[in-house]
């Protein structure tokens, strides 16, 4: 069991660096209640290692990992749980302007790529892994991580191009 100093202390960097671990989360899970569940998750597992993390400074990382792991393993579950199907859900337009608009056009085509591409994607541009630590990471060969990332590129460069009406 914790105390109450170690206690404050996750309390403290939670309300520091939830925001920036949440957002790290929705570019991993492309749902914002994917995401919240997959950082909680995170969270509950840091927590409970809290006294065995020696460098404070490595807990983003730390939470980062978990995220990716967790989110991994759950992929895998998800495998034998999903099935395709015939019909497509409805996609949900917002109107912003400005900046905002540009981000949430590309976080809207990031959630339209295959779960193992926005991985590789995210780990790769957001999370600034190498190709063979993304590899090791997913579980699959470098030369799967490289055609995956060119792949995804080209569809979220399709997806965002200024002809193209936002997904």
């Amino acid at each position: 069991m914790q105390t109450p100093g170690v206690d404050e202390e996750f309390r403290e960097y939670v309300r520091a660096r939830g925001p920036a671990l949440l957002r790290a989360a929705r570019q991993l899970t492309g749902h914002p209640l994917d995401a919240e569940d997959l950082l909680q998750t995170a969270l509950t597992k840091t927590y409970l290692a809290w006294d065995r993390i020696q460098d404070r400074a490595a807990l983003d990382g730390y939470v980062r990992r978990a995220m990716v792991n967790i989110s991994i393993s759950q992929w895998r579950r998800r495998k034998l749980e999903e099935y395709p199907s015939d019909e497509l859900p409805e996609v949900v337009l917002t109107a912003e302007s400005g900046c905002g608009e540009v981000h949430e056009r590309l976080e809207q085509a990031l959630q339209g790529l295959p779960d193992r591409m926005r991985a590789a994607i995210v780990l790769r541009y957001y999370e600034d892994m190498t190709e063979p630590e993304i590899a090791r990471r997913l579980g699959i060969s470098v030369g799967t991580v490289k055609s995956t990332v060119s792949r995804g590129m080209a569809k979220l460069r399709t997806a965002l191009s200024p002809l193209r009406p936002p997904l």
